[in-house]
């Protein structure tokens, strides 16, 4: 018999929650077929079958919640089709679904390839334990042992919580559980809520945040103006003039890595969460192109069906909260980038020109860094080149 582990569907997954499988215990299935649908990293994947055989059990019920590396599926005496020599049986799954070709997995911040985040040869005596990679960086941080805290996952997997509760980190003690109020209904976090929980609490645990704010004067602008493309533009710009803020941050090693292209995260809000997919390499594109490529960003998001590569290896992020409400905020970055640029509503403003007051249209910014690796300084004067750029006629 042979075993299929939930491969690492996106960047710092945890796990996936099951939506439809498409097959059953008894079933003859071929390489390649449709598997099963899973939730995670605020996208729908669909993960195909690995082995050529009769499935003779199922890990999980619809609604279930797998951790990464936990038992999803079993086959009798499947054999692998299509890998390569040296190629895992999740590198085959994941190159099945992200379209990487063999072997290719995620990119680690620190250039060493593949990033699984399954602790072998970490050099670590926990590195036994087995965990998600949020709890072992947490509890790296915290210098607890992995061996020594028991997993809530599917077969002993150490989580994000029990790490928390283990160091007695919850606000209402360990093990310690809500009472809802009879006249309230008590549900589940799940997919882009879910994620979005999971991210959040990393940003918590290993950002160490600061936010400064400014306004843009765009009395000047001589049409109205796409806002989401004039703040891409400043951003652009304000890498050129300060390019620390396009970076990761290593906390590892306590290293960052400087990027030369621009990869930008935009928050989509959707009736199911926040989903925040990825524009790439945007300095390379016309106005034309980012407008399409934000069109169809936010379309896919609307529709469910981002895809996990679609929300992986950002450089920089960005928040135009201000469509909905807001003047100022302190946006939360999620590592390993470190800055994030949030732009509230626009609203005139009584400003001073020569001895009169006037009313001028004014474009709130708030941008959060990590000020482990970021300075002052340096987050200054990138939001000073984020306010000069949006400060043109045009």
């Amino acid at each position: 018999m042979s075993t299929f582990k939930l491969p690492d569907l996106g960047e710092g997954l945890a796990e996936a929650e099951i939506l439809e499988w498409h097959v059953k215990p008894g079933d003859h299935v071929r390489v390649d077929q449709p598997m099963v649908s899973v939730e995670t990293a605020k996208a729908v994947v669909e993960v195909p079958v690995p082995f050529s055989g009769t499935v003779t059990a199922l890990h999980g019920a619809v609604g279930d919640i797998i951790a990464t590396g936990a038992p999803l599926i079993d086959f009798d005496s499947g054999t692998v089709v299509g890998t390569m020599p040296g190629t895992s049986d999740e590198e085959f799954i994941e190159a099945a679904i992200v379209g990487r070709g063999n072997g290719a997995g995620r990119r680690d911040p620190r250039g060493n390839g593949d990033a699984r985040g399954d602790g072998h040869g970490d050099g670590h005596a926990d590195c036994r334990a087995r965990a998600v990679p949020v709890a072992r960086a947490l509890a790296r941080r915290l210098g607890l042992n992995l061996t020594g805290i028991a997993g809530s996952g599917a077969e002993g997997v150490v989580r994000l919580d029990d790490v928390i509760r283990h160091a007695n980190m919850g606000a209402a003690g360990a093990g310690a559980a809500l009472s809802a109020p009879p006249d309230s209904a008590a549900e589940p976090l799940r997919g882009a809520r879910r994620a979005m929980a999971h991210s959040m609490s990393m940003s918590r645990d290993q950002v160490s945040g600061s936010t400064v704010c400014d306004d843009a004067d765009i009395h000047a602008w001589a049409h109205g103006g796409d806002y989401m493309l004039r703040l891409i533009r400043a951003m652009i710009a304000a890498c050129g003039a300060e390019p620390a803020l396009n970076a990761w941050y290593d906390s590892a090693n306590n290293s960052r890595i400087l990027l030369r292209h621009i990869d930008l995260a935009i928050a989509v809000d959707t009736p199911g969460g926040l989903i925040v997919p990825v524009l790439r390499n945007i300095a390379d594109k016309t106005p034309e192109s980012l407008r399409a490529a934000i069109v169809a960003q936010k379309e896919a998001a609307h529709r469910r069906n981002t895809t996990s590569e679609d929300l992986r290896d950002f450089t920089l992020m960005l928040s135009n909260f201000g469509t909905l409400a807001g003047r100022y905020g302190i946006p939360l970055v999620v590592p390993p980038a470190v800055a994030i640029l949030g732009a509230g509503k626009v609203r005139k403003d009584a400003v001073v020109v020569g001895d009169a007051v006037v009313a001028h249209r004014r474009m709130p910014l708030s941008l959060s860094f990590d000020h482990r690796c970021i300075t002052g300084g340096e987050a200054c004067r990138f939001l000073a080149a984020v306010i000069a750029d949006l400060e043109k006629s045009n």
